[in-house]
């Protein structure tokens, strides 16, 4: 059972595929992994092993050989507390909802289990994802396993402490202002924001939406891949929603071409940066002279980008969220209530602005990846930290006026509409992980995993998870 936790998604599919393993086999292994580590990280809260081993059961009546090329033949998989999986308890992360089973599977949960995906829980999430933290009033909070006096980050943290503790192989998680990828960089494992409707997903309050996107995270770029390949199709419950590619991701990493230029910038301009992140993340970025023609120091500019995606968050949980506040008001966090009563301010003046702003930054962008391949840049800008703070309020000295700021990094990229991906490219002095985030053009996940899976194979940083907790004497 050590042995299987230990192995990759892409080596378990495989051993599956061959009947070398059996579904059942795995759900043992994943149900006692997670009774091993869970007291000290709180990742999965929510169990349904009597689900996932009723649906393993209907798999091995199947014949491999009917199966499509793309499929997962019986793998664990962790979903994360934001995404409806029928007959599964569904809190969102909030009092409001604590005793709410949901009666219906999400789009891209669906798509996961018929092509052979086993659901065996929920992944813990902030309440309603807000903040770049996993606590919440049901289930407490979510520790980094790399010290659990730490987090994991969020709001995708379950998902990830999941994957670098080996509870599971596979966990989908989702991505706001950073959400797949703040806990990737903390957890030392793989979280890749897709371009919004690459997955597609729902029923949704606001199907037209492009700002929170579902994504895959694993514990390195091919199973990442692997999982994006997965996820990938267009659904007509989700509008505009895009097909899957010619090429798969996973095969699209059999060949990995030489690069053009690439750019690295340390902080897009405006954000402090914790000095021993920006010297790891760095470093990592000057090792890219390896699959490219060179790397300079460049950025898009992005000087409006931060209030950009405040003003369209705000306007997003106004949407959602309005009818929780005048309901609900006492069993909502603070930040939750701010980020409401923020988008109640908002006039249309204000959204307009935004919205035109966003249009002129994207052609920004879209001429600055005409000159470069790919934008490297630090998914944090600091490590993990102690899991009792609510969200980073200073870095070098520079306050912060609101909870989400510490966020830019990743914020300022989801305005884009371009896709990017965390991986890990160090560790500081203290043993923490460190992820750096590769961005790429719209729609072109295959070369952001390329550069990713260039960068990961000439450094061991992958092979370091799942780890067991490590708890501070």
């Amino acid at each position: 059972m050590s042995d299987l936790v230990k192995m990759t998604a892409t080596e378990v599919v495989g051993l599956l595929k061959e009947g070398k393993v059996s579904p059942g086999e795995l759900l043992d292994a994943s149900e006692a992994r997670i009774k091993e580590t869970d007291e000290a990280v709180n990742a999965m809260p929510t169990l349904c092993f009597d689900r996932a081993r009723a649906h393993a059961a209907r798999l091995e009546k199947e014949s491999v050989a009917d199966r499509p090329n793309m499929h997962l033949h019986g793998l664990p998989v962790a979903i994360k507390d934001l995404t409806p999986v029928k007959d599964v308890r569904f809190t969102s992360g909030s009092p409001i909802f604590a005793d709410r089973f949901a009666d219906y599977s999400d789009v891209m949960v669906e798509r996961l289990e018929e092509r052979g995906g086993l659901v065996v829980g929920k992944s813990n999430t902030p309440e309603f994802g807000a903040g770049g933290q996993t606590f919440n009033e049901v289930f407490g909070t979510t520790t980094n396993p790399w010290n659990t006096d730490l987090t994991p980050g969020g709001s995708s943290g379950g998902a990830a402490v999941a994957l670098a503790t080996g509870q599971v192989w596979l966990a989908q998680g989702s991505d706001l202002g950073g959400s797949l990828r703040t806990p990737a960089s903390f957890t030392g494992i793989v979280g890749l924001r897709p371009s919004p409707k690459r997955v597609a997903h729902g029923p949704l309050r606001l199907p037209f939406s492009t700002y929170s996107v579902e994504g895959p995270m694993g514990r390195n770029v091919p199973d990442t891949a692997l999982l994006l390949d997965m996820m990938s199709g267009a659904h007509t419950l989700d509008p505009s929603s895009l097909p899957a590619p010619e090429v798969s991701y996973v095969d699209s990493l059999k060949s990995i071409p030489k690069f053009g230029r690439v750019a690295y910038s340390p902080d897009l301009g405006q954000c402090p940066v914790d000095p021993e992140v920006a010297e790891i993340c760095a470093k990592a970025a000057a090792d890219f002279i390896r699959y490219c023609d060179g790397v300079d120091e460049a950025c898009p500019d992005l000087h409006d980008a931060e209030e950009i995606f405040q003003i369209l968050r705000a306007q997003i949980f106004i949407a959602n969220h309005a009818p929780l506040l005048a309901e609900h008001r006492d069993k909502l966090k603070p930040e939750v209530i701010w980020n409401i009563e923020k988008g109640a301010k908002l006039n249309a003046d204000d959204i307009g602005a935004a919205q035109r702003a966003q249009g002129d930054l994207y052609q920004r962008v879209v001429k600055f990846f005409s000159e470069y391949d790919f934008l490297l840049t630090p998914t944090s800008i600091v490590p993990a930290f102690p899991h009792n703070m609510r969200y980073v309020e200073e870095v070098n000295g520079v306050k912060f006026d609101n909870y989400m700021s510490w966020l830019a990094l990743p914020s300022m990229i989801t305005v884009t509409n371009c896709p990017a991906i965390s991986i890990p490219c160090g560790f500081t002095k203290s043993g923490l992980p460190v992820g750096l985030q590769i961005v790429g053009p719209n729609a072109r996940e295959d070369r952001v995993l390329q550069a990713a899976y260039a960068f990961e194979r000439d450094h061991d940083y992958a092979a370091r998870v799942p780890i067991d907790p490590i708890t501070p004497s």
